[in-house]
C-alpha cells in the first residue's frame, strides 16, 4: 500500500502524463510535463537531499496541468504574460493542495505545498528559494539551448541575468556544473560578466 507521499506523487504524475505535448528522450516518447517534473525532482535531490515531503510535492507539482491554460489565452504582451503566470501559480497551487488533502495530508501541509508553488516569501523563505533554484536549474539544463535558438543575443543575456539573480549561491554552484554547448556556455559567461560589471 502506498504511503500518503507515494500516493500524492502517483496522482501528480498521472496528471502530468495527460500532457498532450510529447517529447522523445533516449528513444522513449514521454509527456513533456512528466519529463519536466522528474527533472525538477532530480535537481531537488542535488540542491536539498533532505527536503521534507511538502517541498518535494511542491517541486513535483509546480507545473500541474499547465498545458490546459495556454499562453495565448491571455494578451500576448508583458502584462498578459504576468497575468497568465499569476493565474497559473494560483491554479497549480490549488490543484496540488487538493491532491495533498485527498491523500491524507493535513490542511496545514496542503497549504504549505500551495504556498511554495505560489513562491510566497521568495528570498525570505529558504524552501521557496530552493524551489526557485530548482526551477532555474531545470531551465538552464533542459530548456535553455532550445530557447537561445529562438531569440536574439541581447534578449538571451537579459533572461540569463534575471535567472541568475533569482538563484542562491548554492544554486549558482550547481548551475556552473551543467553541461552545455560552447555557444550556450559563451552566452552564460557574457551574461555573468555583464552582471558582475553592473
Amino acid at each position: 500500500m502506498d504511503s500518503k507521499y507515494e500516493h500524492a506523487i502517483r496522482l501528480i504524475d498521472e496528471a502530468h502524463a495527460e500532457d498532450p505535448k510529447i517529447i522523445t528522450i533516449n528513444g522513449i516518447d514521454l509527456p513533456y510535463e512528466l519529463h519536466y517534473s522528474r527533472k525538477m525532482t532530480t535537481y531537488l535531490e542535488k540542491r536539498d537531499p533532505t527536503a521534507p515531503d511538502t517541498l518535494r510535492l511542491a517541486v513535483r507539482a509546480q507545473h500541474l496541468k499547465r498545458w490546459e491554460i495556454p499562453r495565448d489565452s491571455y494578451a500576448m504582451d508583458k502584462k498578459g504574460y504576468h497575468s497568465w503566470r499569476t493565474y497559473l501559480k494560483k491554479r497549480q497551487a490549488d490543484l496540488a493542495s487538493q491532491i495533498c488533502l485527498d491523500c491524507g495530508y493535513s490542511g496545514e501541509d496542503a497549504n504549505r505545498v500551495a504556498s511554495l508553488i505560489r513562491k510566497e516569501n521568495l528570498k525570505k523563505d529558504d524552501e521557496t528559494q530552493i524551489l526557485e533554484d530548482v526551477a532555474c536549474l531545470v531551465f538552464l539544463d533542459d530548456q535553455f539551448e532550445e530557447f537561445e535558438k529562438q531569440h536574439d543575443e541581447e534578449k538571451i543575456v537579459t533572461i540569463l541575468r534575471k535567472t541568475w539573480g533569482k538563484m542562491s549561491e548554492q544554486g549558482h554552484e550547481l548551475a556552473l556544473e551543467i553541461s552545455m554547448s560552447d555557444r550556450a556556455k559563451g552566452l552564460v559567461s557574457k551574461a555573468l560578466s555583464t552582471d558582475l560589471q553592473g
